[in-house]
């Protein structure tokens, strides 16, 4: 029967295989759950690629009226590791108005080979010495995944290689759905730092607001904080203008959403709270 259908001794394999991509990727998601700085995150999307053997990531969000991808280790947008020499090189020759990758990124949804970029039709032989240069400092073969958003943002995510071996369609899919977590943790960041800068909320609001969410009422959290229900009410309307929110609930719900404040609270800042005046 194995020589009739040659496929069946090897079907157990394949399941296992399969099932081995799935657990890296769940244990992948699972690390990046409470992460609160970008490089971190950056290492555990270098640490679960490389486990799919790409040693090689760059992530960047070009501006629409930027054409290229500037890769800046300090950009807060920007995080790789690809060699410092072929960065130098890169910009040395220019190579930033004409990368293939970029180009087809905004143009494509979904990952792409760069295999295929470098055989269409449309590549310029000029495009193709970018992807040929790539390759003498070791990027010799990856794959890309462009995001393109509602208001016209794009960024785009880049696995590489340092040898010739095509991708197959599963690794594709799965560093597929990794660079997808990873976009969508960055512009929580990104958000998150907007909102710090926006919308400040003095210490009293935050604790009236956090005792809202809990399900406090106004007389309760006066009780705890030690100030009168007037106070509280004067503090979570305030809330309530700058979050642009119909009701204190609401206003709740987008402090959360937005990481004004955190429900966990520990008892020793209850305690404080109890005691404080402020």
């Amino acid at each position: 029967m194995h020589d009739q259908f040659p496929w069946v001794s090897s079907m157990p394999f394949r399941e296992a295989a399969n099932e081995a991509f799935a657990v890296e990727f769940g244990q992948f998601l699972g690390q990046t759950d409470g992460v609160a700085e970008l490089e971190q995150l950056f290492d555990l999307l270098f640490a679960y690629a490389l486990n799919l053997s790409c040693p090689w990531i760059a992530y960047g969000c070009p501006t629409p009226e930027q054409r290229i991808l500037k890769l800046v280790r300090r950009d807060p947008a920007v995080m790789l590791n690809y060699s410092d020499k072929w960065q130098e090189r890169y910009f040395e020759m220019g190579y930033e108005r004409i990368d293939p990758i970029i180009k087809r990124g905004r143009k494509r949804e979904g990952a792409f080979r760069w295999s295929d970029v470098y055989s269409d039709a449309t590549t310029t032989e000029d495009e193709r010495r970018v992807l040929d240069e790539a390759a003498t400092f070791g990027l010799k073969s990856g794959i890309s995944v462009p995001f393109h958003g509602p208001d016209g943002s794009f960024a785009i995510v880049s696995f590489a290689r340092p040898w010739d071996r095509e991708f197959q369609n599963r690794t594709i899919a799965y560093l597929q759905l990794a660079a997808f977590h990873f976009h969508l943790k960055v512009a929580n960041f990104e958000n998150s730092s907007c909102v710090e800068e926006g919308i400040k909320l003095s210490t009293r609001e935050k604790e009236c607001i956090l005792w809202t969410a809990r399900g406090k009422s106004s007389w309760e959290i006066g009780k705890i904080l030690g100030i009168s229900i007037n106070t509280v009410n004067f503090h979570i309307k305030n809330v309530m203008r700058k979050l642009d929110a119909s009701s204190r609930t609401v206003a709740a719900i987008k402090a959360i959403k937005l990481g004004v404040i955190e429900l966990q609270e520990t008892t020793s800042k209850r305690s404080h709270g109890r005691r404080s005046g402020r």
